[in-house]
């Protein structure tokens, strides 16, 4: 069953995607779907709604049962998949997820099945809020225990490289090519970093290097290349890092992109790029003070 975290944001997006346990049966006054396609239906329906209580009374609670998701991800039970899922769906604005093909199967008191969806994922303010569109390739195991079909094992995949816009695939080329030259920028003095709800400011060295005044924040540079700036952050004051990539102007006095987790507290499994928000930097000018001599 598909579901997005969002780390990320979030934290955080940061998504998770899939259901691996759930609620003892009998602990939903919910109808109970009678048949395996119904409750594959159901739960992705109650994912989209962001419906967490009715996803666990679809699923079982084998407390050593995996799951693997994108990323590289692994569960292994169901509480901190949970947590996981809660967190994603206190990110987004809204989610859909429209099924483009299902197949079922049944023998006896096992099916599975196969399934083809688009995790459509909506965040940020303001009237169009940031889209993100993964097309995933689901396949599970259903078990049929006491009259009522539970999900019992789960496996997800990316069908493709996830839609997130020109910048990002253009990023994706470039950290292929391990040969590619770094540009030679002086990204030195005092920028001011904008993002949807608080601006702080950072004082970096000519590499990139160096912190910011938001919750004991530091940045270091990885990469600039053809205007592409690109990096990581720590933040100690909230136990948070991650990574960033930004477009240089064509004076490289400002910057704008993304930054997203990579890490949020003891949760490292965060999938990158899918917890996160707007970046815009702006150099601060240098004032020079000239004294006139008596």
């Amino acid at each position: 069953m598909s579901f997005f975290r969002s780390w990320l944001r979030a934290s955080i997006y940061w998504g998770n995607l899939l259901i691996v346990a759930g609620v003892p049966v009998g602990c939903s006054m919910n109808p109970v779907p009678d048949s395996p396609d119904a409750v594959v239906r159901k739960m992705f329906h109650a994912n989209a709604s962001r419906d967490l209580k009715t996803i666990e009374t679809l699923v079982s609670q084998d407390v050593e049962m995996v799951g693997y998701t994108i990323g590289g991800r692994k569960y292994v039970g169901w509480k901190e998949l949970a947590r996981d899922m809660q967190l994603e769906f206190e990110s987004v604005n809204r989610l859909e997820i429209p099924v483009k093909e299902l197949r079922v199967w049944q023998h006896g008191d096992v099916a599975w099945y196969t399934m083809e969806i688009d995790y459509i994922r909506y965040e940020g303010g303001g009237a169009e809020p940031r889209k993100t569109s993964l097309p995933l390739r689901e396949s599970g195991v259903l078990q049929r225990r006491q009259g009522r079909w539970l999900l019992v094992q789960w496996h997800e995949s990316l069908d493709k490289a996830p839609d997130t816009g020109p910048m990002e695939a253009q990023s994706h080329t470039r950290h292929a090519d391990a040969a590619h030259p770094r540009e030679s920028v002086d990204l030195s003095g005092q920028w001011e970093i904008r993002e949807e709800d608080k601006a702080y400011q950072a004082v970096l060295d000519s590499s990139g290097n160096g912190s910011y005044n938001w919750q004991q924040g530091t940045f270091v540079t990885t990469g600039v290349a053809d205007g592409h700036w690109q990096g990581t952050w720590h933040q100690a004051g909230n136990d948070r890092e991650g990574a960033f990539e930004v477009r240089l102007s064509e004076d490289r006095t400002t910057a704008r992109g993304r930054w997203w987790y990579t890490r949020v507290g003891n949760r490292g499994n965060i999938p990158p790029r899918q917890w996160g928000g707007e970046y815009r930097l702006i150099r601060v000018p240098s004032v020079s003070v000239h004294s006139s001599q008596p």
